[in-house]
């Protein structure tokens, strides 16, 4: 089975799902994460950060989760995923079991900034440093249609929604590791 993630810089994917995997390993279920940033810094460096690039970058993530997936293992892709069309393609494609929306306050991104992405993003125009094409700020990202569940991060702490989320994901991996 796998689980697809999609949410803002800063919203808490990674974090997240880091949280799930340590839990669902410990309750017994083969898991994998496949961390959008970590990918394309080992496997996909040639993608940039166009929307072409963006949508080629979640179709590789699926294919392999697709891979680990028919290994029995769980598979979350943990990216920004910001574009709709393209979740639902492969959705239907790979039959993603679950689509869920890391959602943050912009105001809070903002605080956070965990990369300095969205202090780049608000230099202005022609700025060296300036960062284009940010979900959410100066570039796409489409919110879920129909996520199967939404946290948003700046109304629980970490802890509550690393739970929620494990109680969320566990039924689905028990249920594949009974397969």
């Amino acid at each position: 089975m796998i689980v697809q993630f999609c949410g803002m810089s800063g919203a808490g994917k990674s974090t997240l799902a880091r949280i799930a995997e340590q839990k669902l390993r410990e309750a017994g279920c083969p898991v994998e994460v496949l961390d959008g940033d970590e990918c394309r810094s080992h496997l996909f460096k040639e993608l940039g950060m166009s929307l072409e690039d963006r949508a080629e970058n979640i179709r590789r993530l699926a294919w392999l989760a697709h891979r680990f997936s028919r290994h029995g293992i769980f598979t979350i892709i943990c990216a920004v995923n910001p574009i709709d069309r393209v979740r639902v393609q492969i959705q239907h494609q790979y039959r993603i079991t679950a689509t869920i929306e890391i959602d943050c306050a912009l105001e809070e991104l903002i605080r956070r900034d965990t990369k300095g992405l969205y202090k780049r993003a608000y230099l202005p125009d022609g700025h060296p440093q300036k960062v284009y094409g940010l979900s959410g700020v100066n570039g796409l990202f489409e919110h879920p249609l129909k996520p199967d569940l939404v946290i948003r991060t700046h109304r629980e702490s970490e802890a509550e929604s690393g739970q929620r989320l494990y109680e969320f994901l566990l039924p689905l991996a028990l249920g594949m590791v009974v397969r």
